[in-house]
């Protein structure tokens, strides 16, 4: 469907920065309202943008003014009281609001693979994960109240060039430069789910507009399966060297380093394959064609095109150190 009236609330993040040339090119009508302080993702020329703290409900409505859109897009939607804020704004001013969940709502660990649409919610480590159930059980008790037109997607871990898809980022594929070892958790070998955004893009714009999505919940994600070690050996390919890793206990890990904690307990340590077949039979022209491979190559590219972009933080670096000695000789003693 061309010529959809869409607003993105956001649109400069990983994945809505992949998400803008597929909607543009789809021939559909963009507004961007966000701060107006990203500048790593800039939009395309011509993109109309309204600028506003989108947390300030008096300054969201002085720039929407009575608009009208066929498509909201929240990408920046993380607790119920931003949905509520949604559903009270929005509510018969648009065809379609799309909230942007996380697939890291599906029950942790999971009880079967491949995860579906039908997995149970509940993330018990998580505070982010926690939050966007309760934002979709809002979305879905406002649809059965009143017909609030709201579509729920559920990305996985969606990358870009400017994101090193690791826990550490940056720090760790410094490190392999440098020869140093790198921490992984566990034994490496559980199973991951890495999404190019432009992949996601794919399946994305193909909901918008589309009737049959109101009320309903979609994952979206790539098919590119791998092993953490796989995607370790994949970047460090990328980066010109092999890898030293030292595999490590999630646990052990989180109470060394406790801001990855909420992420390895709650996501990253379980393994996450998914069935698209629903976000497929509503789009059938969605496939995924971006490697990693591809994807680390990008990430090395970009972050060598700029010193500036190769920022190792100092204190995990330490942190990295202490815990790969402490694992070390604990190995040795026992």
């Amino acid at each position: 469907m061309a010529g959809l009236r869409v607003l993105f609330i956001g649109g400069t993040g990983i994945i809505s920065s992949g998400c803008v040339p597929r909607l543009l090119a789809a021939g559909h009508d963009l507004t961007v309202l966000n701060r107006g302080t990203t500048t790593s993702r800039p939009l395309p020329d011509g993109v109309p943008v309204l600028t506003a703290d989108v947390r300030d409900a008096a300054a969201v409505r002085q720039a929407l003014g009575d608009r009208e859109f066929d498509v909201v897009v929240d990408w920046v939607a993380y607790t119920p009281e931003h949905v509520r804020s949604d559903v009270d704004f929005f509510a018969g001013r648009t065809g379609q609001y799309v909230f942007i969940s996380s697939a890291s709502a599906y029950d942790k660990p999971p009880r079967r693979l491949p995860i579906t649409e039908s997995t149970p919610l509940r993330n018990p480590y998580w505070v982010y994960s926690q939050e966007k159930i309760a934002c979709e059980d809002l979305l879905v008790q406002a649809y059965r109240d009143s017909g609030f037109p709201m579509t729920i997607v559920r990305p996985s871990h969606t990358y870009d060039r400017t994101s090193v898809p690791i826990p550490g980022g940056w720090t760790q594929l410094d490190r392999m430069r440098r020869g140093l070892p790198v921490v992984v958790h566990g034994d490496g070998t559980s199973l991951w789910t890495l999404t190019h955004h432009t992949d996601f893009a794919g399946g994305f714009v193909g909901l918008l507009g589309n009737t049959r999505a109101i009320g309903e919940a979609y994952t979206i994600t790539g098919d590119d399966v791998l092993t953490w070690n796989q995607i370790y050996a994949i970047l460090g390919q990328a980066a010109g060297v092999e890898p030293h890793l030292v595999h490590v206990a999630s646990a052990t890990i989180a109470a060394a380093i406790p801001q990855w904690g909420p992420g390895l307990l709650g996501d990253k340590s379980h393994s996450a394959v998914f069935d698209n077949s629903k976000i497929k039979s509503l789009v059938p022209e969605f496939v995924a064609t971006v490697p990693f491979e591809q994807g680390a190559r990008e990430i090395i590219a970009w972050r060598d095109e700029d010193p500036a972009r190769r920022v190792v933080d100092a204190d995990l670096d330490r942190a990295i150190d202490d815990l790969v000695r402490r694992v070390g000789d604990l190995t040795r003693t026992g």
